[in-house]
């Protein structure tokens, strides 16, 4: 017995000795032929601005291996300093030594990249880089490239005190918010491209002209560039393409005067056009918008006076005039029209279908009540005007009139093909003006037949009529827009209804 508790000590510690008692996994292995695997092979950034960071992108490190790697360096090879910056397993760092891999495990390397300018140049231009990795006498990479172009900057509190043209030779990106002031024009040329930060936001105390003179010489392409200028967020991956609510929007303040908005796209906004007039000024601020598109558009974290809701056109006791518009995709409202104004529309297509939201609320909505509660300057007043237009979407009922009976005499429907229910009425009741009297020429509850829509697809998405629309051939034509938001010459005889002329035989 006098020996057994000196040999348990000495089994104890061979036992500790055995290569078995380590996991495999652990155990490190220096074999050149122990090489790393990766995510990808190349880190790619589309389409950065210069002097703006992009998002971070992950690139995984695998050890295929059963056993442990040591990763003798990990560092950029720093063709461009400045240019990119890591996140090497949760530590911001440019380079990483002696960093130990498990068997079958791995690690994460944030990627972010931040461009300066090019010689101010107005193409795009290219930065590369490598990462390097040295394992057990392997030398690795992984290329980073991005994708770069110059813009003009603006913001984050810039003043505009004079009459200013924006250049279309480079992007904009507008950061915070930019003021025009009262008095003083911002012209807009064609084909500019205008990018919004998150929370940026253009107000308008002046006047904003947007291709106010601009005639096309043919036809547009859906995706022309050479005459829409278009507005979105910043963040131009892929993966923000068509999410609403990136940016503000575009203000006008009460001191506005005859703004114009032609051949333009909004998108991915809170809100698309906002008249700010809460104290019902008069002469009430006018903007005319023409040829435009409105969608991906909601304002959930907004609040006007507390309504806290989005729309792709707004009035706070303002004047919108609406000729050949295309509104979709609005997370709240396409129009809300709210204190009194006037709103024309003609030839205009809502097709308010929300794949991304559980929408509740009308696609056109009025009501005289107070856009504030601040002490009105005038009385207000209401006029409304829906002509040769498609007021459709993906509830049952997109119109409303509230409080209709104090401005029934100012609300004329006309030749429209609308969705709703509470107005389908062949004359005249308590709050409810009947849009179904067959004198008005109106189409209701009938499907427009609309090319693409989520109802049918996926993406892609065409607002143009089919070819069994029933809104084909039944507008009545106006020698003042004889042509559609694409420039398309209108039939004479039976025009289209909606921003789109198909031209059916």
């Amino acid at each position: 017995m006098r020996f057994l508790l000196p040999l348990l000590l000495i089994c104890s510690a061979l036992l500790c000795l055995l290569p078995g008692c380590e996991p495999k996994e652990d155990l490190l292995t220096t074999d050149a032929s122990a090489k790393l695997e990766f995510s990808r092979d190349t880190v790619i950034f589309d389409t950065v601005f210069a002097q703006v960071g992009t998002v971070s992108k992950r690139l995984w490190v695998y050890n295929r291996n059963n056993r442990a790697v040591k990763v003798d360096q990990i560092r950029l090879s720093d063709t461009n300093p400045g240019t990119y910056s890591l996140i090497i397993n949760g530590d911001e760092r440019q380079a990483a030594a002696g960093l130990e891999i498990r068997g079958n495990d791995s690690l994460l390397i944030l990627v972010k990249a931040k461009l300066g300018p090019s010689n101010l140049t107005n193409r795009p231009f290219l930065v590369t880089d490598q990462l390097l990795f040295t394992t057990n006498g392997n030398e690795q990479d992984v290329k980073l490239v991005a994708y770069g172009q110059n813009a003009y900057f603006h913001g984050p509190e810039e003043r505009i005190s004079r009459n200013t043209t924006w250049p279309k030779n480079r992007p904009h990106v507008i950061y915070g918010v930019v003021v025009v002031d009262a008095g003083v024009t911002l012209r807009i040329q064609p084909g500019t491209r205008i990018y919004s930060h998150a929370g940026a936001a253009l107000v308008v105390r002046g006047t904003l002209l947007i291709n106010e003179n601009t005639t096309p010489a043919t036809e547009l392409a859906p995706n022309d560039t050479a005459t829409f200028v278009r507005f979105q967020g910043d963040r131009l991956e892929p993966f923000y393409a068509e999410i609403p609510g990136q940016w503000g929007g575009i203000q006008f303040d009460a001191s506005s005067r005859n703004s114009v908005v032609n051949f333009t796209e909004i998108k991915n906004a809170a809100f698309g056009l906002v008249i700010a007039n809460v104290r019902n000024q008069l002469p009430h601020p006018l903007v005319t918008v023409s040829n435009s598109i409105f969608r991906n558009i909601s304002g959930a974290n907004l609040s006007f006076n507390g309504n806290g809701n989005g729309a792709g056109i707004i009035g706070l006791s303002g004047d919108f005039n609406l000729t050949n518009c295309l509104f979709t995709n609005c997370g709240e409202y396409a129009i809300l029209g709210i204190g009194g104004g006037a709103y024309t529309l003609n030839y205009c297509t809502i097709a308010n279908y929300t794949p991304q939201f559980q929408r509740k609320t009308p696609s056109l909505f009025f009501t005289t009540e107070p856009a504030s509660d601040e002490p009105l300057i005038s009385q207000i007043t209401a006029s409304i005007s829906i002509r040769n237009s498609i007021v459709w979407g993906s509830i049952t009922e997109e119109l409303t009139f509230e409080n209709s009976d104090q401005y029934r005499n100012n609300i004329s429907v006309r030749n429209s093909l609308l969705r709703t229910r509470d107005y389908a009425g062949a004359s005249d009741a308590a709050g409810k003006p009947g849009l179904g009297n067959p004198a008005l020429s109106n189409i209701l509850n009938e499907s427009p037949r609309f090319k693409r829509t989520p109802e049918t697809v996926n993406d892609r998405y065409d607002y143009r009529l089919d070819t069994l629309s029933p809104a084909s051939n039944k507008a009545v034509y106006n020698s003042a827009i004889p042509r559609d938001l694409l420039f398309k010459t209108r039939s004479t005889t039976a025009p289209d209804l909606g921003a789109y002329e198909r031209v059916n035989p």
